[in-house]
């Protein structure tokens, strides 16, 4: 399997708007139940459940753009671990929050599950 988009044009779905509160640190939380990549070892498909969590700085992410965004990994064959770390450096990009963490909780699969915490802050290597 092979990605169908660059890192460049998947970054370029997500839309930001200005922080109206940027004087303030308050934690925006938001959950997609049902994102969907594919595994590329099988091809199958994997489940998952994304818990966003950041304090932004000067600009946060529009929800709709997020879900189009995470809807782009549909069809790609991409590992847990770097599909989380990929999807927090896009957002950190866009964004540049004061921090981050996303956690990846994906189904069992082999009687396996697998959840992917990934932590950024600002200060931190990108």
């Amino acid at each position: 399997m092979t990605l169908s988009h660059t890192p460049e044009s998947r970054q370029q779905i997500l839309e930001v708007f200005d922080n109206q509160f940027p004087q303030r640190d308050y934690v925006i939380e938001t959950i997609c139940p049902e994102f969907t990549s594919v595994c590329p070892k099988t091809g199958q498909p994997d489940f998952g459940e994304l818990e966003f969590r950041y304090i932004a700085d000067k600009k946060c992410v529009e929800l709709k753009s997020l879900k189009f965004y995470l809807q782009s990994y549909r069809n790609d064959g991409i590992f847990y671990e770097n599909v989380t770390n990929t999807i927090v450096n896009d957002l950190v990009a866009v964004l540049d929050p004061r921090w981050i963490e996303l956690k990846a909780k994906f189904s069992p699969r082999g009687g396996i599950a697998t959840n992917v915490i990934v932590e950024w802050k600002q200060g931190d290597s990108k």
